[in-house]
């Protein structure tokens, strides 16, 4: 009985672990796909001294951790990427080991000169990523590097005082957004805010998103998780608008109007960028510095928004798929106009991990589903080139054990699997920009 007993449990975990061995007819369609990044922070073209790769870099906040997550340190998969992308073996992360990693970089880089940055993508399996940028240098070839926006500074056009009062972080990002948004107003022609809401959205708001497309924008980029939480709500015009005429003429307005109007600018963009073709960005889950309010990034708290018929026009993309809060996006892809990216999340976690958050999205709706890295500055030698080497290893990981275990668990054919892998890296983000 006993020898049956072991028999029977050693036949069980056979199984158990075949299932986690990647099937190597989709491994081999995964790691073909020629993948497109739908969010990177791609630092061009002074590597060293750029800082329009983010409109609120986490470097800037006074109170950042002292220490980056675990996956985030140096580890085999960085020392992998310095071998791959430069021919350099480094044993850590030492400040004598990255002058070494940088003077490699630079070789490298004087190497291919103007076609670096193409290179690097073409060494990541990628054709095409969507860089957020305050904007975009020459460097970054537009038939490879697609630019994405910040317009979150068009939120904050009253006193923000009580705002930066709430704690260190927000006194940085919240100065940050001010200074943006007066470079908005001198790029419209406008030397000071507008004495009415109208005014302010006719000649600030509206050519500034004009202008974002124009120069060749697919998306725009709202960061307004880091500061404040993101439910929006449909106000009337005339509320917010009494609320900005009253700012305008110094008087103090509550919390509640303060978030009333900024609810209203946020519908206004939003029902505007649909008609240009403008996909809206926003970070869902949590954030860096230690003031992050991680409650307030779920991205459930966007259904509201999501639902308003007035913007079922304009198409939306939770980034860094919401983490901690990843389920709650199953029933939120499923409308028509919401897509998840795996942004971060591959840096983040174990392509084990991550492949457990993909699944449900790719049982669910896997048309909605978009793979991005979050790829920018993360650390000393860990640059953009770094992770975005490192993130299409772990995704394309990830995406091989998910679609094994679906297959395994007899939810998909094979054949499925390899057309969910072309889906999520490629021909998802293709259909959603309406790119041939």
């Amino acid at each position: 009985m006993r020898n049956r007993v072991v028999a029977a449990l050693a036949v069980l975990l056979a199984g158990a672990c075949s299932s986690r061995q990647p099937n190597h007819e989709i491994k081999a369609a995964v790691d073909a796909v020629r993948a497109i990044d739908n969010h990177a922070h791609v630092v061009a073209p002074d590597l060293e001294h750029d800082t329009g790769y983010d409109a609120l870099p986490c470097g800037g906040l006074p109170a950042a951790t002292a220490r980056p997550p675990a996956n985030l340190r140096f580890g085999p998969d960085l020392k992998s990427a310095w071998q791959a992308l430069y021919g350099f073996a480094g044993e850590s992360d030492a400040p004598e080991i990255v002058r070494q990693w940088q003077a490699s970089q630079r070789s490298v880089r004087e190497k291919h000169g103007a076609e670096y940055f193409d290179w690097v993508l073409d060494q990541a399996g990628f054709d095409i990523a969507l860089a957020n940028r305050v904007s975009m240098p020459p460097a970054l070839d537009a038939r490879h590097f697609r630019w994405v926006p910040y317009d979150d500074a068009l939120l904050v056009p009253i006193d923000n005082s009580a705002r930066k009062a709430e704690n260190p972080d927000r006194k940085v990002l919240y100065e940050d957004e001010e200074r943006l948004l007066k470079s908005y107003m001198s790029d419209a022609g406008i030397t000071s805010l507008p004495p009415t809401l109208d005014a302010y959205v006719t000649t600030i708001l509206v050519p500034t998103l004009q202008s974002q497309k124009s120069k060749g924008a697919v998306a725009i980029k709202f960061e307004v998780a880091y500061l404040r939480p993101l439910d929006f709500e449909i106000v009337p015009h005339d509320l917010a608008a009494d609320a900005y005429a009253r700012s305008r003429r110094g008087s103090a307005i509550s919390g509640p109007d303060y978030k009333a109007l900024q609810d209203f600018l946020f519908h206004e963009i939003a029902q505007r960028a649909g008609p240009l073709g403008l996909v809206i960005h926003i970070h869902t889950g949590a954030g860096c510095g230690e003031y992050f309010d991680v409650r307030g990034s779920d991205p459930l708290l966007l259904e509201r928004m999501l639902d308003d018929p007035a913007l079922r026009a304009t198409r939306f993309v939770l980034l860094h798929g919401g983490s901690p809060f990843e389920r709650h996006n199953l029933s939120l892809i499923q409308k028509p106009n919401v897509w998840v990216d795996t942004s971060m999340l591959e840096l983040m976690f174990s392509p084990t991990e991550l492949a457990r958050i993909l699944r449900p999205w790719l049982e669910a709706m896997p048309e909605h589903v978009l793979f991005g890295t979050d790829a920018g500055p993360s650390g000393p030698g860990m640059g953009w080139e770094e992770t975005t080497c490192m993130a299409s290893r772990r995704a394309r990981q990830a995406l091989t054990i998910a679609l094994t275990e679906m297959v395994h668990d007899e939810v998909i054919t094979a054949a499925r699997a390899k057309e969910i892998a072309e889906a999520v890296l490629r021909s998802n983000a293709l259909e959603l920009y309406g790119w041939k």
